[in-house]
């Protein structure tokens, strides 16, 4: 999402307070005692909530041609959260493969949509056509696991003013129709297995 510093930190502080999308790429992985490349992300919260799992945590750039600034066989696990890996560009899955070792896990997190959150994004390619069977990344061999997460504030207040200020006349408008202070926010996470056989 394209949001402002201040507002892009709200929403980290809001979104997934249960934890689920950490425990669902342990499970997934799992990352646990391995070592992970963290595509796109900043040492910030994410990799956070990857080290507390006991990942060995390294941030990697994506470059202009679609490889990684890393180097091959390096990693037991890749993690992308939402933007990277959007709509499963071949040469993009192919150089996350080139980063993990025989049997390494490829893990991307992006909106599955189906929820509160999606009624005041629009239109977005990630709600329909990529987690259909015919859609890119279950046509490329990835399986999906969709979580039922939330973003969770301390007030009705709360939650109506963060949508207002991020999202505008939509957002306030859903904001105007909440009763609780939260938002059902649906998550995918797309998972392939690279040498070996896929789980």
């Amino acid at each position: 999402m394209d949001l402002d510093p201040g507002s892009a930190d709200h929403l980290a502080r809001v979104l997934d307070v249960e934890g689920k999308i950490s425990r669902a790429l342990d499970a997934l992985g799992p990352v646990g005692g391995r070592d992970v490349a963290l595509v796109d992300g900043a040492a910030g919260l994410r990799a956070r909530q990857l080290a507390e799992l006991g990942a060995r945590v390294t941030v990697v750039e994506r470059a202009g041609d679609g490889t990684f600034a890393a180097p091959e066989a390096s990693a037991d696990v890749v993690v992308a959260y939402w933007s990277a890996f959007r709509g499963a560009p071949t040469e993009e899955i192919e150089a996350a493969g080139r980063l993990l070792r025989p049997g390494g896990r490829l893990l991307v997190v992006h909106d599955y949509g189906r929820d509160d959150v999606s009624r005041f994004r629009g239109d977005l390619p990630e709600y329909a056509e990529w987690s259909r069977r015919d859609g890119p990344f279950l046509r490329g061999g990835f399986k999906i696991r969709v979580l039922h997460c939330w973003w969770t504030f301390e007030t009705l207040d709360d939650a109506r003013a963060f949508l207002a200020e991020a999202f505008g006349e939509a957002g306030r408008t859903t904001g105007q129709g909440l009763t609780r202070p939260r938002l059902s926010y649906n998550v995918a996470v797309y998972h392939r297995t690279f040498g070996a056989a896929n789980v």
